[in-house]
């Protein structure tokens, strides 16, 4: 089979996915490598050639490896994932939309251009988790403890656009991540961004209901390849992040597994595409556009 990997240059060193690139490469594969951002690509042609099986997607959200990949998809082509399921995981804003509307247990998510605006959320909802809409990797996410703090915080979020706030989930301050590798289910849990220090993972068992949920989130977002952050909160587990093509850290044989997953998922791919399940409508609380 013949592949394309859209790598930007932030990944080009990274286990996954080079180690998956190599492996596709044992097996006897063609695997071409492309760096949206770092080189000249011809885009008419790449779309026209139309002679790869699947094109693959690692990069850092907002990077320019998305539009590429949509337009492979637009062309006709399989991508992994499928190019509009990671559109709408990678805004934060539009996930949270799609969670509430379909029953996922996630946070009250309110959105907003300026971090000013966030100060119209009523005081009794913080402590909140700030970030940005289209942030990764853990970055620029806050705890605001009150509104006051909101103006300390201003220079955290200086150029990241659409910003995100949550009321922040009274737990232990290690988070649940469970990856998913064509359908099965892998758990580790690591401490939180919000906690200071390095962010330690280990692997862990599942429960039975945090298992369905990660799942769940797979259908309703239409993932094939894909990460779910879970808080254990006092009402139980809680969705706080949805992530395309993650680390798979601590994933046992994670190289081989991810590496038959995509040619699992590209010779499915033209039969039976991955399909993104309708939002349905959802009514938005007016102070600050948080879903209900």
């Amino acid at each position: 089979m013949r592949f394309c990997f859209l790598v930007e240059e932030q990944y080009r060193n990274d286990g996954i996915p080079v180690d998956v690139v190599r492996q596709l490469a044992d097996w006897g594969h063609r695997v071409d490598v492309l760096r949206p951002g770092g080189s000249l690509l011809d885009l008419g042609r790449l779309v026209r050639a139309g002679s790869h099986d699947a094109w693959v997607l690692k990069t850092v959200s907002g990077g320019p490896g998305l539009g590429l990949l949509e337009a492979a998809a637009a062309a006709g082509l399989t991508t992994v994932n499928d190019a509009r399921s990671i559109r709408c995981v990678r805004d934060k804003a539009s996930a949270a939309v799609r969670a509430a509307g379909l029953g996922l247990p996630v946070p009250e998510t309110w959105a907003a251009a300026r971090l000013s605006d966030l100060a119209q959320i009523p005081a009794d909802r913080y402590p909140l988790v700030v970030k940005p809409a289209e942030g990764s990797q853990g970055r620029s996410v806050h705890r605001v403890d009150d509104p006051g703090q909101l103006v300390l915080a201003a220079g955290e979020f200086a150029g990241e656009g659409m910003l995100i706030a949550q009321p922040w989930v009274q737990n232990s301050g290690i988070d649940l991540k469970v990856y998913c590798v064509d359908g099965e289910l892998f758990g580790t849990e690591r401490t939180s961004p919000l906690v200071p220090g390095k962010r330690k993972e280990r692997p862990v068992p599942l429960s039975a209901e945090v298992a369905a949920i990660a799942a769940e989130v797979g259908a309703v977002y239409g993932l094939d390849l894909y990460g779910v952050d879970v808080v254990i909160g006092p009402d139980g587990p809680i969705v706080v992040d949805v992530n395309d093509f993650p680390s798979f850290r601590q994933v046992p044989d994670a190289v081989p597994r991810v590496a038959r997953a995509i040619i699992n998922l590209a010779r499915r791919g033209a039969a039976s595409p991955a399909t993104v399940l309708p939002v349905p409508r959802v009514e938005l609380d007016p102070v600050g556009g948080g879903v209900r």
